[in-house]
C-alpha cells in the first residue's frame, strides 16, 4: 500500500523527529484491462555488430493528454529477480507531434520514466539504445561478429498501469545482411534484412527472444509432427554446426521422452535457440515456446569431452511444462515491474533439475554410468559439501537467493548457500520418487506426479498457477501420506538429503579415484577438486575458488582468493598437490605444507590432514532393488 504524504507526516509526529520516512514510487499499479489506445510498434535495429548496440524506435499510441509512465522491465522471468539491465539503457528521447518532450525518471524507481503528453497527440515516438556488454565484466555478452541474442525485455519500454498480456505489440527487427534467425515469433513479412512479426501481446513478446547469426542451421527434432520442434543453431564457425546421426538421434529422443512423461505439451511450436560459441556468453534461460541455450563451440565436435553440459537442453525444455505453463502463484506477476515471489522455486527449478538429468539419461544424451556419476557428485554436496545448510540455513530460505545475491560471486558459497533449491530440490524429488515407490509397491512413481501435475490441458500455453497445497494434494491423490510434513521437513530442516539414493538401492561412498564426472567438471572449469579431502577447490594457476567451511584447509587459515604457490617446496600444479595428499595419508607424522600468496604477502600453511584423496561415487546396496536404473530407463 502506498503511504500518502499526510500519513507520513502523522507517523513522524507520533514517533518523533527520528521516524523513518518511507518513500514510495509514483507508478500506476497494473490493471487487468486492455491497453485500448492501440498497438505498440517496436522496431529494433540489431545490425550494429561493430559497436554491439541495439537501436530502438517505438511508436506508443496514447488515449489522452497528461502524464504517461513508461517502464523498463525490472523483474525478469527465468532470472526470478530484479535484474533488468537498466545500466545498459541509454539515449532516451521522447517526441509527440514532431516535438521533443522532456522526461523525468521517477524519484524512487529508476525503471520508470514520466512524460507529459500534450493535447492533440495520438502517440509518442520513443528512441533509445541498449548498449550491450563489451566483455563479461559488464554482463553476459549477447552480440559478436557472428551472432546475437535479442531479448525483448532489454529493448522495450511499455506503459505502466496494465497487465503485460493486455498490451498488444507489432515487433520488427533489422539484422546484419545475410544473417538467419530462430525465434518462437511468427513472421508476417520480410523486407531485406528487416523482419516484421505477427502481432503479439507484450507478455508473450518478452517470452520470445531471437537468436540470429552469420552461420545458422535449423534441425528438425520431431520430423513430420503437426507441432514442430526445432533446434536453431548459431555458431562461431560453420564447422561447429556439423551433427553426427547418433547425436541428432539423442536430441530427437529427448522430445519423445518428454512427451511420454507428460502426455501433453503447452506450445504450438518450440525452438531450442542454441549458440555454439566461445565469444557469446553461455546461457540457459527458459521460455514457453523456446529456450535460450548456449555452450562452448565444441558441443557437437568435442562430443566426448562436453557431455557434462548435455543436460542443458533437457533442463530448459522441461521448463515449458514446469515454470512456464505450471508456475508458482507468487511468480505469476501481472507485469515485469511487480516483484516476484520465489517460494516455490524448489518445484520450478528443483524438479526441473531432477528431470533435466533423468531425461538426459532416458534420451541417450548421457549414458547410465554418466548419470550415476553426476548424481553422486550432486549428492555429495548435500552429504558433506553444504555446511551452511547443515547449520544455519535451509533449502526453503535459499529460494530468496535470486534477490539476495543476484547470482554474484560469494566469499564462502558452501557456507552461505547459493540457490540450493536447484540441486537440493533435485535430491528432494529423488527422495519423493523413492517414497512413492515404497508406498505403492513400486506401482507409482514420480512419473505419475509429472503427468498429473504438468501434463494437463494439452495445447494450452497461458499460465496455470499452483501453491504448496496443490503439490501436496496431487501427491496425496497418487499415494495418500502426510506429504506436507514430509516436504516441509526437507525444505525447512538441516539434515542430509541423500535419502533418495538409499531408497533407490544405492549408497554414496568416497574413495581416492575421481570419477569421469569429476574429471569432466575439472576440465570444464579448469579446476582441481579437493573439496572432500582438504576442503577446497583450486582454479587456474593455483587460485582458490572455494574453501569448505570448517574443513582442514579452512582451519589451517586458508580462504578463497588466496593462491597456492608451492606444495612441500615444489611449484604448484594439481598433480603435485594430489601426490602430497596421497603421501600424507601414508605418513601421519608429516603435514602438507603450502606456500600461499594472500594479496602481496606470502606465508607457509601446514595442513595436518591424513585422510587421502576423496571423491564421491555410487555403490549398489544389493539388499534393496535397483530402482534408480528403472527411473532412468527410456520409456
Amino acid at each position: 500500500m502506498k503511504r500518502t504524504p499526510l500519513a507520513t507526516a502523522i507517523l513522524a509526529t507520533v514517533l518523533g523527529c527520528t521516524a523513518l520516512v518511507v518513500h514510495a514510487d509514483d507508478v500506476p499499479a497494473p490493471q487487468n484491462v486492455p491497453y485500448s489506445a492501440g498497438t505498440i510498434k517496436i522496431d529494433v535495429d540489431a545490425s550494429d555488430i561493430a559497436h554491439r548496440v541495439f537501436r530502438v524506435h517505438e511508436t506508443i499510441p496514447v488515449a489522452a493528454a497528461g502524464k504517461l509512465t513508461l517502464l523498463y522491465p525490472e523483474w525478469i522471468p527465468g532470472n526470478h529477480s530484479p535484474t533488468g539491465p537498466i545500466d545498459k539503457f541509454a539515449g532516451l528521447t521522447v517526441k509527440a507531434n514532431g516535438k521533443v518532450l522532456p522526461w523525468t525518471r521517477d524519484e524512487y524507481n529508476v525503471y520508470a520514466f514520466n512524460v507529459d503528453v500534450p493535447q492533440g497527440a495520438g502517440s509518442v515516438e520513443v528512441d533509445f539504445q541498449f548498449l550491450s556488454p563489451q566483455d563479461t565484466r559488464q554482463g553476459r555478452v549477447v552480440m559478436t561478429p557472428e551472432m546475437l541474442d535479442l531479448q525483448w525485455n532489454t529493448v522495450t519500454l511499455y506503459p505502466a498501469g496494465y497487465f503485460a498480456r493486455q498490451i498488444q505489440t507489432e515487433p520488427s527487427v533489422t539484422l546484419p545482411a545475410g544473417w538467419q534467425f530462430g525465434s518462437a515469433l511468427e513472421v508476417a513479412s520480410q523486407d531485406g534484412g528487416t523482419v516484421h512479426f505477427k502481432p503479439i501481446n507484450y507478455d508473450d513478446l518478452v517470452d520470445s527472444p531471437i537468436y540470429a547469426g552469420k552461420y545458422f542451421k535449423r534441425v528438425d527434432l520431431d520430423p513430420g509432427a503437426s507441432t514442430p520442434v526445432h533446434m536453431d543453431l548459431v555458431a562461431d564457425d560453420p564447422k561447429y554446426l556439423e551433427i553426427k546421426p547418433e547425436q541428432l538421434k539423442a536430441h530427437q529422443a529427448l522430445v519423445q521422452q518428454m512427451y511420454k512423461l507428460y502426455g501433453a505439451h503447452h506450445y504450438n511450436h518450440y525452438d531450442f535457440l542454441f549458440s555454439l560459441s566461445d565469444k557469446m556468453s553461455g546461457n540457459g534461460l527458459e521460455h514457453h515456446r523456446s529456450s535460450e541455450d548456449g555452450t562452448p563451440s565444441g558441443y557437437f565436435t568435442d562430443w566426448d569431452k562436453t557431455w557434462v553440459m548435455r543436460d542443458l537442453l533437457s533442463h530448459e525444455f522441461n521448463h515449458s511444462w514446469d515454470g512456464k505453463y505450471r508456475r508458482g502463484f507468487d511468480l505469476a506477476t501481472p507485469n515485469f515491474n511487480v516483484p516476484m515471489g520465489d517460494s516455490l522455486l524448489w518445484v520450478y527449478e528443483g524438479q526441473t533439475q531432477f528431470w533435466g538429468q533423468v531425461m538426459a539419461a532416458r534420451s541417450g544424451l548421457w549414458s547410465d554410468k554418466q548419470f550415476e556419476e553426476m548424481i553422486a557428485a550432486v549428492a555429495a554436496n548435500y552429504d558433506k559439501g553444504r555446511p551452511g545448510l547443515a547449520s544455519w540455513r535451509n533449502v526453503q530460505d535459499t529460494t530468496n537467493d535470486p534477490t539476495i545475491a543476484l547470482r554474484r560471486p560469494l566469499p564462502y558459497r558452501n557456507y552461505q548457500g547459493s540457490e540450493d533449491y536447484y540441486s537440493a530440490g533435485q535430491m528432494i524429488w529423488l527422495d519423493v520418487d523413492g517414497k512413492l515407490r515404497e508406498l505403492t509397491g513400486n506401482k507409482k512413481t514420480i512419473d505419475d506426479f509429472g503427468k498429473a501435475f504438468f501434463g494437463v490441458n494439452p495445447g494450452a500455453w497461458d499460465v496455470d498457477t499452483y501453491t504448496f497445497d496443490d503439490v501436496v494434494k496431487t501427491l496425496n491423490n497418487i499415494a495418500p501420506y502426510d506429504w506436507s510434513s514430509y516436504l516441509r521437513t526437507r525444505l525447512d530442516g538441516h539434515g542430509p538429503l541423500i535419502g533418495g539414493l538409499e531408497s533407490h538401492g544405492w549408497k554414496l561412498v568416497y574413495n581416492d579415484k575421481p570419477s569421469d564426472a569429476i574429471k569432466a567438471v575439472e576440465a570444464f572449469r579448469k579446476s582441481a577438486d579437493f573439496m572432500y579431502s582438504l576442503g577446497m577447490s583450486v582454479g587456474k594457476e593455483g587460485a582458490l575458488m572455494d574453501v569448505l567451511w570448517d574443513s582442514p584447509a579452512f582451519n589451517a587459515g586458508i580462504s578463497p582468493g588466496m593462491t597456492i604457490v608451492a606444495v612441500n617446496g615444489h611449484s604448484y600444479d594439481p598433480d603435485t598437490l594430489k601426490d602430497a595428499v596421497t603421501a600424507a595419508a601414508k605418513d601421519s607424522s608429516q603435514p602438507i605444507e603450502l606456500l600461499m600468496k594472500n594479496f602481496d604477502q606470502y606465508k607457509t600453511v601446514r595442513i595436518d590432514y591424513h585422510g587421502g584423496l576423496k571423491y564421491p561415487h555410487l555403490e549398489r546396496d544389493t539388499s534393496k532393488p535397483d530402482t534408480l536404473s528403472q527411473l532412468i530407463k527410456a520409456k
